[in-house]
Formats: structure tokens, C-alpha cells, sequence
């Protein structure tokens, strides 16, 4: 029957009377489970999944946590977010059989704080997905649904009907909506039946023209209510607890009692504790009180929970890693990964407080074992989780000592550390609030710590959209154009073509009926060439439409049928490069790991570059390594096949891997098949088979950012060319040294070792020489005049900009003349062959004092359009704008004067 809550005015639903609805229970199934039947995690799992196939679901595997299918999410939140393709602002559904069930692991970062606390959050949770679309064979609504859950509960899991309670609700997703019905048992909500059935807002909505439910069920509250344990995890880490409790054992407060004593006393708090942080969030209040309801000290009671907590934020932080890493994500600075180093770093804070002899990869090694049965797959990527872990741990160790001399200062400052405090001693210096916990720089974890660390590094990836480059204007109605033929992927080696004129925009914007010329998209440059007369220079694509630049006003008349001309050089030489983009891919994720991901790529005429998921600099043997792959791939000429596929087929064969580039926007995927080497959802234009390529040579690598490497190379003729430019500087070195390519090596040695040789004799000259430059430098030296205020001071300037010194003699003069005559001010300037200058500055102790020599580096640097530094004694910088070398020596008295009125 319905009933209306007394306390908040909600409306529910449930078999026996009562005045509230579950909000304002507690959770009375701990110690009491209203069932006989007792699951563990992956059975649990096994029970729904027989009870979903015997009524007519069919079985989804997971989709990965890393959410690839779409621009706005780095990782995927709800069961629901794997059948939701976003198209035009518009949520799509598409459900790949109907309906469905499908344990979908989903990765959370805004309760951190809450982990291992309160019993129940986690920042990795199974949803059981349960989905169907009504207004499809198979589907079914509300009555169905709530019939199949009601059962699941009382048949399955053994619940007595008269303990379930649903719970009426609206529930607000990405840009759909519908009514809900969440169902409890003893306080503790476990499923959550959404019925979408409105898109767009509250305010402005329409039916949609499918109707979906949403069920969402966490697979660890399921667990849970069956067994009726202190907190979730007990069941939902069960293998893994009892491998880890096997191998050490948490010393409790001698004082309290037995180990039955010490279990009563968690049943009880952890009973407490979660619905009272919902009210007030304040995790140490909380214990006070309870501890005092419990009639014992805050302080024991500290001892006793706190390495059970610590124990399962660590056992939940490692599981996210698990399946983070596996399905391609890295711990990083940037994006979704900075959620994975927190956590990571985290983990390892609070693996050294518990103080266990327990390694991060054994629990990686329990959690594989538990899962087995359910994610089979994880299996496959043991070694890439545990190579990603020992790395990123041993950055996080080589921290340490840095942070234990930042909070030794801390501590001796005897200061108060405010929120942003701890933000700031995170980001810059990896110093956890967990440590300073442990150290007693603080008494507990701010609430909100965690979860405003996230906020700063916005874990919603922004929305691509197409790029208008032209300007053209928003309130043209593209809609009225018929769409543009695109015969680059009709006839990709077609270059010579006829069509129509449809529209002229600005003299110089056309759009035809069809057209061969490639438009810029996906990484790729577009094609150039000729429409008439009239050079194109730009080509993009805006919905289904195509626009033509061109360089010059545009003389002839719409409806006119035109000869158009694609430069076909440039084509085939990006066409090369495109490809060789997809085996340089392959290559890296063959020679690095599973770990690689195409994070962006370019592809121009000259040259490509791609830019991929690692966590490293790549060594040279590496480059050559992943270039060796490649050419194997050239060689053995493999076919390049292009078809078109809807997108929830292309998914189901193909994988996640197939958006490599990035996500499509349409229902048809273009797929791209290197042999079947490499497969992608793809837009670029390809050659037919890789041997057209002919070589793949790289031509540097470069880390560009946390966890991206920049990879550049030239394909094809450009390969050639760079080899044979190459070939032409070695010969022009060997002719220069007299020698052969066979011996090169060992004569640049030699000249080497005779140019030190060289170097060390000028260097003795120049000693025994010294003496006279430093008495030259002091005698011609300038005394500045500034006036009364610095008659006490005198400064003396010696300015030497004679081509004929060299940096070893600015340095060696230098410091002599500065340390005989300290009121002395040393300049030297080298021109170099780069058409730029250097700059040397020593100051003498005494007028160090009152103008620095970094200063004055930097003062002169600006003259020259660039900038310097160092120290008070010796700076140096640069520039380029070298014309100012004229005018310098007559600047530089006001230039030490400004200085010299700041320093005042």
C-alpha cells in the first residue's frame, strides 16, 4: 500500500504499516539479516545472473571504467552510461540485446573522504545494470520491473516481502529523465528503478520516442543485507581480507576486552556511524559521540576502528586501480588519471600507518584471484597493473624524505593548517593528509579534502564539437542544403572531378553538390587544389555539409558546373602519414604495453606525430623498437579495409579500442581494419595496402606532459627524404674529418679528445695570461656617478663585447676582476652563429650588496628581447634582437640606475 513519511512527507510503498520511510532508519540488518541465505560477493553475482537468464535477460560483460564512448565523462559512473551515446546534446540509447542485465564495475571520486569510514562507500562499485527498452521486442515497464525486483529480493535473496520498501523518487540524468522507485530492507537501500521516459529539462521536455529503465542495484549491498556484516566490505573483500588478516594480525587496545568484545563494538559503530555522518559529515564528532554513547574514550575507540578503516579505503583503492589500469587509464597529473594517483598515493600512505608487511601487488594478486570468476579478462593484464603500480610507487618513495623535512618545519612552526594548506602541500609536494594524520600535524582529515582536491581537476572531459573556422554565421540554416556527396570515400583516388555550385558565402566560401576534397578532421590537414581557377586553401565540414576556401574572390555564379582538381601529392603523402599513425599505434601498445592509447595525432603533408597514453620518457631503444614494429607491418604489406557498421555492432565485435581517435558522433561507424593488426573508428583517407607506405622512420620522441609521449615521424618519400638528409650530413662530417663512415666514431673520439686537450692549454694560457686582462679590466674600468644618495658607494662598470673572447674567457676574467676590485661590475656579450647574444654578469661583493648581478642580466636580457638570471655574484641571460648591441654601452648607467632606485 502507499504511504506518506510523517517525518519528511515522502511518498512509499510497502506491505506492512509504518510512519517513515527508510531515510530515517538505521541499519538494523547488521548482526540481524532478515534472511537464512548468506552470499558471498561473486556468488551473489552468479544467483542474479541465473535468476535474470531464467526470465528472459540476456547477459552483458562489463563495458570498460575507462568511459571511451563518451566526450564528457573520463570514467563510466552507472550501469546506465554503457547503452548512452550522446549525439547533437541529445542522450541515444542503445541497448545491444533487450532487455538486459550486466554487472557493470563503475568508477566514483567524489566520497573519498568516505571510504573505509562509513561502512558502505567505495570509489570502485558493481552496479547490477538492469535495462530495458520498453517500446522494443522483449521490452517490458514499470509492473514487469518492479515484479522482477520484488522477486529477485524475496526468491533469491530470501527476503521476507513485508521487509521491503519502495521508495518514490524523480531521477534527473544527462539530459533524460523519469520517475523512480528505490527499494529498502532494514534501512539500507539496495536497487534504484528509474523509468526514462522525458528528455530535456523539467521545464522543457518531451516524451521520448523510447522509453528505458534504469535499474541500478549495487552487487555489494546485496551481499551485504544477506550476510548482515559490521560494514560492506567485510563480504564484498571477504577473499581478500582473510588473505591479508592470514598474513598479520591489527593489535587492538589490550584493555578493552577479547576479540568477541572488539567485534561487538565494530557491529555497533559501524551501525551508528553511516547515518550519522549523512546528517552531519563531521567524521570525528561522530566518534566522539558515539564513543561516549558506548561509554569508553574517543581515544580507544580510535585505536580500534581506525586500522579497519585504513585496511578498506586500502583493499577499495587497490580493486580501482585494478580495473582502471586494465581497461587503459594512468595515474598522472592531468584529466581522470590525477583521481588514480590520489587514491594510489593514498594507498601507500596508509600501507606504511598500518604497518602490516603487505605489498600493493599482493593485494592487485588477492583481488584477481576473488574476481576471477566474474571479470575473467583482469587476468590478462596482471603484469601491465603491477609494472604501472611499482613505477608509480617509487616516484610516490622517492618523495619521502622531502616530505618528512616539510613537515619537521611544519612542526617546528608550530602553525594551524587550514584546508587550503593541505590542497597546497598535495599539489606541490605530494605531502598526504593521511601523514600528517600520522604525525599528529593534524587531528583528523578534513571532510572535504578529498573531494575539493577532485573539483580542482575536473574529471568531466569537455565536449568536442565540430570546428567552425570560417565564421560562418550561426542563423545559417545548414539543415536546408542538401548534404555534399563525399566522393573522397566513394573514390578515395579519384583527384579530377565535376560539381555543381550550390552556394557562395563572402566570395570565397562554396559549397558544392559532391566533392574529392578531404576536409580537415581527425587529426588530419585537408586537401588542397583548385575549384576553376580558384585556389583552395582550406576545407572543413560542418554537419553534413562541406566548405571550400579558397585564396581569392570568387568570380563565376551559383548553378555554374565546375572542373575541380585535388593536389594529389599531398594527398597520398597524408594518406601515408594517416595510416602510419594506426601502425605507430599498434607498435607502441605492442613494444610498451596495454596501457598505450592514442591520446591525440596530427597529419600533415611533411610530417605526422602521434601523441600516446605512458608513463615515461621512451628510451631510444624503445623508439627503434616501436619503429622496427612498424616497418615489419609496411612490409608484409597487409590490406587495409574500410566498411561502415552500426555503432552498437561495431562495439560488440570490435571492443572499446575502436575509439582510439576519439568518439563518433553518428550511428554509422567507419571502421578502419590495418590488416587486423589494428583496428579503429576512423574518418581519415588510407592507402589500400601498407606496403604503399614504404617506410616509417621517427624522428623524435618526447614526454609533452604527465603520462603523454609525443612520438614524430615522416612516412613514405618524406621518409626517404630525412634518411637520405641524414646520409648527406654524415658525409659532409666525414669529409670535414678526413675519414670514412666505417670509422667515423673513432675519429670524432679522437678529435675530441685533441679538442680537450686544446681547451685545457687555453685554459693554462689563459691563467698565466689573466693577470694583465684583470689589470686591464680594473684600469679601464668606468666609476658611475649616481648622485649624493650613494656617495658612500662607488660602482665601477667594465662592459667587454669584443667578438674575439669566448665564453671561457667571460667566465675566467670575470670572476678574477670581481674578486680583486669588489665595487666592480663585469659585463661580457658574446654574438653567437644563431644571430643571438649571451650575457655575462659578476658582481664584486660590495656592490653585490646594492645591485645583483641577476638583475642586471635580466635588465640587459630585456634589450635584447629576452630575459635572464642567477644569483646576487654571477647572472647570465639572453636575447635576439642583436641590432640593440649599438646602443648598449650608452644604456647601461641609466640601466644600473633604475636598478638601483628599486633596490631603495
Amino acid at each position: 500500500m502507499r504511504q506518506c513519511c510523517t517525518v519528511c512527507g515522502r511518498f512509499y510503498w510497502s506491505i506492512s504499516s509504518r510512519e517513515i520511510c527508510p531515510d530515517h532508519e538505521n541499519y538494523s540488518f547488521i548482526g540481524n539479516p532478515p534472511t537464512s541465505k548468506s552470499f558471498g560477493y561473486t556468488q551473489t553475482w552468479s544467483e542474479i545472473k541465473k535468476y535474470f537468464e531464467k526470465n528472459g535477460h540476456g547477459i552483458v560483460n562489463r563495458y570498460p571504467v575507462v568511459c571511451r564512448w563518451r566526450d564528457d565523462l573520463y570514467y563510466t559512473i552507472a550501469s546506465i552510461v554503457d547503452f548512452q551515446r550522446i549525439a547533437e546534446n541529445k542522450v541515444i540509447f542503445e541497448l545491444p540485446t533487450n532487455p538486459l542485465v550486466v554487472p557493470q564495475m563503475c568508477l566514483r571520486f567524489n566520497d573519498i573522504e568516505n571510504v573505509g569510514i562509513t561502512g558502505r562507500h567505495y570509489t570502485s562499485f558493481c552496479m547490477i545494470g538492469q535495462t530495458s527498452n520498453a517500446d522494443s521486442p522483449g521490452g517490458y515497464w514499470k509492473d514487469r520491473c518492479i515484479e522482477l525486483d520484488f522477486n529477485l529480493l524475496v526468491d533469491v535473496l530470501g527476503i521476507p516481502p513485508t521487509e521491503i520498501t519502495f521508495v518514490e523518487d524523480v531521477w534527473i540524468g544527462a539530459g533524460a529523465f523519469g520517475s523512480s522507485l528505490e527499494y529498502f530492507v532494514r534501512g539500507l537501500e539496495l536497487g534504484n528503478a528509474v523509468f526514462t521516459e522525458f528528455e530535456g529539462t523539467e521545464n522543457d521536455h518531451r516524451v521520448m520516442k523510447n522509453k528505458i529503465i534504469d535499474m541500478g542495484a549495487g552487487l555489494e549491498r546485496l551481499a551485504w543485507i544477506t550476510n548482515g556484516t559490521s560494514t560492506s566490505y567485510e563480504c564484498t573483500f571477504d577473499h581478500v581480507l582473510k588473505k591479508i588478516l592470514d598474513q598479520g594480525k591489527i593489535n587492538y587496545h589490550s584493555s578493552f576486552g577479547n576479540e568477541d568484545a572488539i567485534k561487538n563494538l565494530l557491529s555497533t559503530y559501524f551501525s551508528r556511524v553511516s547515518t550519522r555522518l549523512e546528517l552531519n559529515n563531521d567524521v570525528l564528532l561522530t566518534k566522539k559521540q558515539i564513543a561516549n554513547e558506548l561509554g569508553i574514550e574517543v581515544g580507544i575507540l580510535q585505536e580500534i576502528v581506525v586500522p579497519y578503516e585504513n585496511l578498506y579505503t586500502i583493499i577499495d583503492h587497490v580493486r580501482t586501480l585494478v580495473f582502471a589500469i586494465s581497461d587503459g587509464s594512468l595515474p598522472s597529473n592531468v584529466g581522470g588519471g590525477y583521481n588514480l594517483r590520489v587514491i594510489l598515493r593514498r594507498t601507500l600512505s596508509l600501507l606504511k600507518q598500518l604497518k602490516f608487511d603487505l605489498k600493493i601487488s599482493d593485494i592487485v594478486d588477492f583481488h584477481l584471484e576473488q574476481l576471477s570468476s566474474m571479470y575473467p579478462e583482469l587476468e590478462n593484464y596482471r603484469d601491465d597493473i603491477h609494472t604501472i603500480l611499482r613505477i608509480e610507487s617509487d616516484r610516490y618513495q622517492e618523495t619521502q624524505s622531502r616530505i618528512t623535512t616539510i613537515a619537521s618545519k611544519i612542526k617546528k612552526q608550530k602553525s594551524k593548517l587550514g584546508l587550503d594548506d593541505l590542497i597546497r602541500l598535495y599539489e606541490s609536494d605530494g605531502v598526504t593528509p593521511d601523514y600528517l594524520v600520522e604525525t599528529g600535524l593534524i587531528e583528523a582529515i578534513p571532510t572535504n579534502f578529498y573531494t575539493k582536491l577532485s573539483d580542482i581537476h575536473l574529471t568531466n572531459k569537455k565536449q568536442k564539437s565540430e570546428k567552425n573556422e570560417f565564421n560562418i554565421s550561426d542563423d545559417m540554416d545548414l539543415d536546408s542544403f542538401d548534404k555534399t556527396k563525399l566522393l573522397y570515400y566513394e573514390k578515395p583516388l579519384q583527384f579530377v572531378f565535376e560539381a555543381k555550385v550550390l552556394k557562395i558565402i563572402n566570395n570565397n566560401l562554396i559549397i558544392l553538390d559532391k566533392t574529392c576534397f578531404y576536409p580537415r578532421g581527425g587529426g588530419q590537414e585537408p586537401d588542397h587544389g583548385y575549384i576553376g581557377s580558384c585556389k583552395v586553401d582550406n576545407v572543413i565540414k560542418i554537419k553534413d555539409i562541406v566548405f571550400h576556401h579558397i585564396d581569392s574572390k570568387y568570380e563565376c555564379q551559383e548553378g555554374d558546373i565546375l572542373s575541380c582538381v585535388v593536389e594529389k601529392e599531398r594527398r597520398l603523402a597524408i594518406t601515408r602519414n594517416h595510416t602510419s599513425t594506426h601502425i605507430i599505434n599498434h607498435a607502441s601498445k605492442s613494444i610498451l604495453g596495454s596501457w598505450v592509447w592514442q591520446n591525440s595525432a596530427f597529419k600533415e603533408e611533411q610530417y605526422a606525430r602521434l601523441d600516446i597514453t605512458h608513463h615515461s620518457s621512451l628510451s631510444r631503444t624503445q623508439m627503434q623498437q616501436i619503429e622496427k614494429r612498424a616497418n615489419e607491418i609496411v612490409r608484409q604489406n597487409l590490406p587495409v579495409s574500410i566498411n561502415f557498421y552500426e555503432r552498437g555492432t561495431a562495439e560488440q565485435n570490435y571492443g572499446f579500442s575502436i575509439y582510439q581517435g576519439g568518439v563518433v558522433p553518428s550511428n554509422d561507424v567507419r571502421i578502419v581494419k590495418v590488416g587486423g593488426v589494428d583496428i579503429e573508428a576512423c574518418g581519415g583517407t588510407h592507402v589500400l595496402h601498407t606496403g604503399e607506405i614504404g617506410l616509417i622512420k621517427i624522428l623524435k620522441t618526447e614526454r609533452i606532459q604527465d603520462g603523454v609521449v609525443r612520438i614524430e615521424f615522416v612516412a613514405g618519400d618524406n621518409a626517404l627524404s630525412y634518411i637520405q638528409s641524414q646520409d648527406d650530413q654524415i658525409y659532409s662530417v666525414t669529409t670535414k674529418l678526413g675519414t670514412n663512415r666505417e670509422k667515423i666514431l673513432e675519429t670524432l673520439s679522437k678529435a675530441m679528445k685533441e679538442f680537450e686537450i686544446s681547451k685545457k692549454k687555453m685554459r693554462n694560457l689563459l691563467r698565466n695570461t689573466s693577470t694583465l686582462f684583470v689589470e686591464r679590466v680594473i684600469n679601464e674600468s668606468k666609476v658611475l656617478e649616481f648622485g649624493p644618495k650613494m656617495a658612500n658607494n662607488v660602482i665601477k662598470l667594465y662592459l667587454n663585447n669584443d667578438e674575439s673572447y669566448d665564453e671561457e674567457f667571460h667566465l675566467s676574467i670575470g670572476k678574477l676582476s670581481t674578486e680583486k676590485d669588489q665595487d666592480l661590475v663585469y659585463i661580457g656579450i658574446i654574438v653567437l652563429e644563431s644571430n643571438s647574444i649571451k650575457i655575462f654578469v659578476f658582481c664584486g661583493k660590495s656592490v653585490a650588496k646594492i645591485i645583483g648581478a641577476n638583475l642586471v642580466a635580466n635588465g640587459i636580457a630585456s634589450n635584447f628581447g629576452g630575459s635572464g638570471g642567477g644569483t646576487i655574484y654571477f647572472g647570465q641571460g639572453g636575447g635576439r634582437h642583436t641590432e640593440s648591441l649599438k646602443g648598449l654601452r650608452d644604456i647601461l648607467p641609466e640601466l644600473l640606475k633604475s636598478q638601483l632606485k628599486r633596490d631603495e
